[in-house]
């Protein structure tokens, strides 16, 4: 429905570097990497804000690699929202429709229907101002959606906002993906917020997409080692020996792990994700008579406190950093200072090239 074709772009010290990208009809995509990976002149490249060096933008089967922006039927919410701040949330909403010589009817039954839609019906008649920034971004949303887009681009879009705030407007940019069939290409560089909505996930970093997949093949199958810690494996580990069946390795530590998977190569890394580990008091032998089950001895060294979440880190002969909710760790029944196990199937050790 939308791909890039070996998009380069030079800007001063920062270059897009042959970015091949596909987002199918109706798809909700998620561009996730760090702060000045190229997430914004990604998409700016898509809109033709900026004009490829290299490459092509085709959507719906039509090259739109030399068209105008306003050619490309293509909604855009950038970071700052850029609602008009001297006329009404309503004119802000009418705006793209009313460039285009749509009837009064029309433009009132789109407005309201969008209005109901993102909950913002009762502040049509406000300005910009007088909003709060969620429902600046609900404004925003809608003044792009107004036109009916072939693809709604959102730069950070819940990256300003409260907690709360942002858990609404989630919920509500699921709803627009679902109800409207929009496709939908969303930028951040928070991954709970791309495993909330995202169907695939495409990571860049310095100016390249280095993988895509679905949400759990990225999180849990990551590519390289960096792909790994920027989404919070947290537990990364060179390999030191592959045994004869490959169905174990010996990591750093001279630690054994059952795995499901090696690849081939001779430098390898062996992640595990912290939500994947269970830790139990350090008693009993049932566990270790299991192939499929790893349990390692090491020592609870410090807990933290994360609200939902208790981060509890292990050491000894390696370091362990795990992840349980509250409820999890409270029914363990393990405490800062004492032995225990730390229990993980053998499919949760993801090993990759490094």
């Amino acid at each position: 429905m939308i791909e890039v074709r070996n998009a380069h772009k030079e800007l001063g010290e920062f270059s897009l570097r042959g970015v091949d990208m596909r987002v199918e009809t109706g798809e909700y995509f998620v561009v996730l990497g760090p702060t000045g990976a190229g997430k914004t002149v990604l998409l700016e490249c898509i809109t033709g804000l900026h004009k490829l060096d290299q490459g092509e933008v085709w959507l719906d089967g039509q090259e739109v690699t030399r068209l105008l922006p306003e050619e490309r039927n293509i909604g855009y919410v950038p970071q700052d929202y850029v609602l008009f701040p001297h006329i009404t949330l309503r004119e802000n909403v009418e705006f793209s429709l009313s460039v285009r010589g749509s009837p009064r009817d029309f433009i009132d039954q789109r407005v309201q229907a969008l209005a109901n839609l993102l909950g913002i019906a009762h502040m049509l008649d406000r300005r910009p101002r007088t909003l709060t920034g969620g429902e600046q971004q609900r404004g925003a949303l809608a003044r792009a959606l107004a036109p009916s887009p072939t693809v709604l681009l959102l730069d950070e879009p819940l990256s300003a906002l409260d907690e709360g705030t942002r858990t609404e407007l989630a919920e509500e940019l699921s709803k627009v993906s679902r109800d409207m069939g929009t496709t939908v290409i969303h930028v951040c560089h928070n991954f709970d917020e791309a495993l909330e909505l995202a169907d695939r996930i495409g990571i860049i970093r310095q100016g390249r997409l280095i993988q895509v997949g679905t949400p759990a093949d990225v999180f849990r199958k990551p590519s390289s080692e960096f792909v790994a810690r920027f989404v919070g494996a947290k537990n990364v580990f060179r390999v030191a020996a592959v045994q004869a069946d490959t169905s174990t390795v010996t990591v750093e530590g001279n630690v054994t792990l059952h795995v499901g998977h090696v690849p081939e190569g001779e430098a390898l890394l062996a992640t595990i994700r912290p939500e994947e580990i269970a830790v139990v008091p350090a008693a009993g032998e049932a566990a270790r008579a299991r192939a499929d089950t790893n349990v390692l001895r090491l020592r609870l060294v410090r807990v933290e406190d994360r609200g939902r979440i208790m981060r509890l880190h292990l050491s000894g002969q390696v370091e362990l950093c795990v992840a349980m909710t509250r409820q999890a760790f409270a029914a363990a029944g393990v405490s800062p200072q004492t032995e225990v196990e730390a229990q993980f199937d053998r499919h949760s050790v993801h090993v990759l090239r490094a």
